[in-house]
């Protein structure tokens, strides 16, 4: 897709302190928010040039190749800046149909409802079978 080495796109963003940016994944065809993560320049740069998503993780301090243990890769259809140049959204076909770790196809699938937050969503997948 895209020349990693090719820095001039990724010079664009505004990093935070960090490095990092954060990415909204979006479903390519329904338009539905599946998750935010983060990325760092090395992750965008993966995600450009090997047309899957990969995050950074900040709890482990490593990459993270959306998929790796649980099979549902994040297949990349578009990658978009927005104006601010300030986040990145991810458009992507959800292999698998789930993006969530609780087993659900977003991780917003809690809505609040008379001042409390409900689950709206079913879970797809039982986490353990997902992550053994």
């Amino acid at each position: 897709m895209t020349d990693p080495q090719a820095s001039d796109w990724l010079d664009e963003i505004k990093w935070d302190d960090q490095g990092l940016v954060p990415a909204i994944a979006q479903d390519y065809q329904s338009g539905r928010i599946l998750m935010m993560a983060w990325m760092n320049r090395e992750a965008l740069a993966l995600t450009a040039s090997e047309g899957r998503a990969i995050y950074w993780s900040r709890s482990r301090g490593q990459l993270w190749r959306k998929g790796e243990t649980s099979g549902h890769v994040q297949k990349l259809h578009d990658l978009r800046l927005d104006c601010d140049a300030d986040v990145i959204l991810l458009k992507v076909e959800q292999l698998g149909g789930i993006a969530c770790h609780t087993g659900r196809e977003s991780c917003f699938y809690r809505s609040l409802d008379d001042s409390q937050w409900r689950a709206v969503d079913k879970v797809l997948k039982d986490p353990n079978e997902i992550y053994q």
